[in-house]
Formats: structure tokens, C-alpha cells, sequence
């Protein structure tokens, strides 16, 4: 392999690619996912399991209905993909994500899209509500996050499809960043969204970030912070949510037509994205060169054992060549003997030769002083424990023949070495490339 050039990771979407983050999650995805030379490929190959990263950082928006999650999407994607309104729009799971061309997934094709949420069937009724939309916009850091939309939660006998409290949980353990929307307008303390929140804080707290949505509906500054002080004193009355550097930002769609005092952080959600499409980029990084290290390691191990097994293998098969030749070298000098004892020294010395000759002739002596040591009734009874004691001896090589481990072939072991070195030589100095590439974007140059 180390004639081979790292195959191209471009792709037909390369054009389309405007931002260093974007790129390098996807070249580092394609290391992963390549047909021929991929890093999953290479580990399955060696009984390890690794999951490609995610070229997407996943946004979960939940809140009350009529909270501006789909509103919120549709302002930072500049696009009307969700409907908006005072009425439950939302009832189902959407993901909102970028490609080529505009298009509507329903569930199956939603799952196909993204497999790794296909835990999402074990909610029955989920997948009848579970789509997706994909946009063209390259507004903001869209290209690299995908908006999960969640079903509007309110309290009373609504009843929902699917187990809607479990699913939001799952889902907001699976994303990178979850916004709890809380509006101003009546259903900030919906229990319902309380619960699930409570729910997520205890599993991935550090996901969590709140935001008073639709901050400029809330009338006077004094009007925003009376709602302000119940949601924070309706959370904190919940040991799960009372901790401490609780912070809500206020924000809401920027309408021209209608300014407002409000001070408007919805810019922050922003940085927030990009803050953390930033680190993404940096785990990634630091999980290549882990799993590099994984693939490598497996590799020294996979022939280390190789070694061993094959040390154990000549250990074994000299054990069953030696029990084999006495199982059968005993029985023949047994029986050889008392055929032999009836020649005479001269008729020996003249068929074999008369060292050859006086060595049997020692030979056959020691067989029969033995045999005639034994008391005569004895004799059949040592002849039984003489054939079952080589029998034994026969078996001992056979068992110890079975006892021997699989090891490489020549081929399996040049390929292992083959992949060593493509991951040492390749995947590695691609990985620190990527790193120094993206450092340059962010450092000065005289940091470098």
C-alpha cells in the first residue's frame, strides 16, 4: 500500500463547501466511510466497531406550542420551511438539514437519511410522524447543522400519537445542543416541557440552554422580567433544574416593521451554533486520531497473537509427534522383539549388519528380561495394560494435534501491515494537516 496515493475525498457537493469547519468534517467523514480504504471497513475487518462522525452538528428546539421553534428555524435558515402559527403546528419529529435540492422525506426516507436515529421505532406510532426537509440554503452555519423540530407540548387531555415525553428525551440525548423555548405568553410553565427538561437535565445538562422566546410579545421591560422570575422560580422549585449560572437570554424574529426596545440576543444563539460546530470539528479530529491509534493497536495485537499462536503451535505439534511415535514405535518393538529373539546373532549380523545386530540384540534382551520378570498369569493382564497405555499415547497426539490455534496466512498479514502503514503514513498525516489547517483559520500566524 505504500505505493498507493490516499484516494480523493472530493466529492460532486466540494463546490458547494464554503467553510473550513465544513470541509474538514466532511474529508474526515470520508476517511471513515471510504469503500476501499475506509477506517470502519479496516476496523470491522478486525473485530472492532467505529461509528463515522457526523458531518452535521444536531440542534433539538423543543418548548409549548406556539413558542417560535419552527419560526426560529425559518429566520436562521431564511427560508419558510416550517409552518408557523398560534396553533399547534408541529405534531411530529422534523428534521431540518441542507443538500442539493429542496425536498420532503416522510419517515422511512427520514431513517435511511439519518440511520443512526432508527432507535426511533421502538416509539410506536413515531414513525407516521417523523419527516424531514431539506433546503439549499447556505445561510449562516446551516451547511453544518441539522434542526431537530419537536411536536408543541402543552398540559391537560391533550393526547398525543407516540410516547411524546420519551421520544423528545432520546432525541435530546442523541443532539449536541438542545434550546428549550419558553414564551412569555401564558405556556412558559407548561408541566409538560418542565418534566421533560427535568428528564434531559439528569442525563445531559450540560446540553440544555434557555431562551425566552418572543421576548418583544412580552409588553413592558417590567412585564419580561415578572415572567422571567416565574420561570426561574418554577425551575428552581425542581431539584434537577436548580443549579447554578442559570441564564435565559431574551430573543425574537427581528421585524422591520415592527421595532421594539427589546434587547434582542438571538444573535448569541448564532455564536452559540458556531461555538459549538467549532468543537465538533475538534472532537473529531481528536476522535480520528483515537481511533487511529485503535486500528494500530488491534493491528500489534492481532499479530502479536499471531506470534504466540504460532510458538504454541510448534509447542503442540511436538507433543503429538512424540506421543504419536511412542503410541506407535512401543507396540512394534514389542512385538518386533519376540519375532527377532527367534533369529540367531550370526543370522542377525548377516541381515543387518553386525553393529545394527548387536544393538537389536540388546534391545530384544531388555523386552524379553521384562517379559519374563512377569509371573505367567500376569502376563495377559500387562499385555491389556500395555495396549491400552499406547492407545492412550495415540489419543494424547490426536488431542494435541486438535489443539492447535488458527494463525494468519502470509496474504492476511501483509494486509495487516498494509493497513498499518496507510493509517500511519496517510490517515495520520491527513489528520495533522486538517488540525493545522484548521488552527490557521482561527490562530495567528505567529502562534504556528
Amino acid at each position: 500500500m505504500s505505493g498507493r496515493k490516499p484516494r480523493s475525498v472530493a466529492n460532486p457537493l466540494e463546490s458547494a463547501i464554503t467553510t473550513p469547519s465544513e470541509r474538514i468534517l466532511k474529508e474526515c467523514h470520508s476517511l471513515y466511510v471510504d469503500s476501499e480504504h475506509g477506517l470502519v471497513k479496516i476496523a470491522n475487518s478486525l473485530g472492532v466497531q467505529l461509528l463515522p462522525p457526523r458531518k452535521k452538528i444536531v440542534v433539538m428546539i423543543m418548548g409549548n406550542h406556539s413558542a417560535g421553534k419552527s419560526s426560529f428555524i425559518n429566520w436562521y435558515v431564511e427560508e419558510h420551511i416550517q409552518k408557523t402559527g398560534v396553533a399547534i403546528e408541529t405534531q411530529g419529529f422534523t428534521f431540518i438539514t441542507s443538500g442539493r435540492k429542496r425536498e420532503s422525506l416522510t419517515g422511512n426516507a427520514t431513517l435511511h437519511l439519518y440511520p443512526h436515529f432508527r432507535p426511533l421505532l421502538e416509539f410506536k406510532g413515531a414513525l407516521d410522524y417523523l419527516s424531514a426537509e431539506i433546503s439549499t440554503s447556505k445561510q449562516k452555519k446551516f451547511s453544518l447543522v441539522t434542526f431537530i423540530d419537536t411536536p408543541g407540548l402543552v398540559d391537560g387531555d391533550m393526547i398525543y400519537p407516540f410516547d411524546v415525553n420519551s421520544a423528545i428525551t432520546w432525541l435530546g440525548q442523541q443532539s449536541d445542543m438542545i434550546f428549550v423555548f419558553f414564551d412569555p405568553m401564558g405556556q412558559a410553565l407548561c408541566k409538560r416541557t418542565l418534566n421533560i427538561v427535568e428528564r434531559l437535565s439528569e442525563s445531559c445538562g450540560d446540553k440544555l440552554l434557555f431562551y425566552l422566546s418572543k421576548a418583544d410579545e412580552a409588553g413592558k421591560e417590567t412585564d419580561r422580567q415578572r415572567v422571567m422570575m416565574q420561570i426561574v422560580q418554577e425551575l428552581c422549585r425542581r431539584p434537577g433544574l436548580n443549579k447554578c449560572g442559570f441564564e435565559m437570554p431574551t430573543i425574537y424574529i427581528p421585524n422591520p416593521q415592527k421595532p421594539s426596545r427589546c434587547e434582542n440576543q438571538i444573535d448569541g444563539v448564532c455564536k452559540t451554533i458556531e461555538k459549538a460546530i467549532n468543537q465538533a470539528v475538534q472532537k473529531t479530529l481528536d476522535q480520528l486520531e483515537k481511533d487511529c491509534d485503535l486500528i494500530s493497536t488491534s493491528i500489534s495485537n492481532r499479530l502479536e497473537k499471531d506470534r504466540s499462536d504460532a510458538s504454541y503451535n510448534k509447542s503442540v505439534r511436538l507433543y503429538s509427534l512424540l506421543y504419536g511415535t511412542l503410541g506407535i514405535f512401543l507396540p512394534l518393538l514389542f512385538i518386533l522383539s519376540f519375532i527377532l529373539s527367534s533369529f540367531s546373532k550370526e543370522q542377525l549380523a548377516d541381515l543387518t549388519g553386525e553393529g545394527l545386530a548387536q544393538t537389536i540384540s540388546i534391545i530384544t534382551g531388555i523386552v524379553l528380561f521384562i517379559w519374563e520378570w512377569i509371573p505367567e498369569d500376569g502376563q495377559v493382564v500387562f499385555v491389556i495394560f500395555f495396549m491400552a497405555f499406547c492407545y492412550l499415547l495415540l489419543f494424547l497426539a490426536k488431542h494435541f494435534a486438535r489443539q492447535r490455534n488458527t494463525t494468519l496466512s502470509k496474504k492476511e498479514k501483509r494486509s495487516l501491515a498494509q493497513f498499518n502503514e496507510y493509517i500511519q503514513e496517510i490517515v495520520k498525516t491527513k489528520k495533522s494537516k486538517l488540525y493545522e489547517w484548521y488552527l490557521q483559520q482561527c490562530a495567528a500566524e505567529y502562534d504556528l
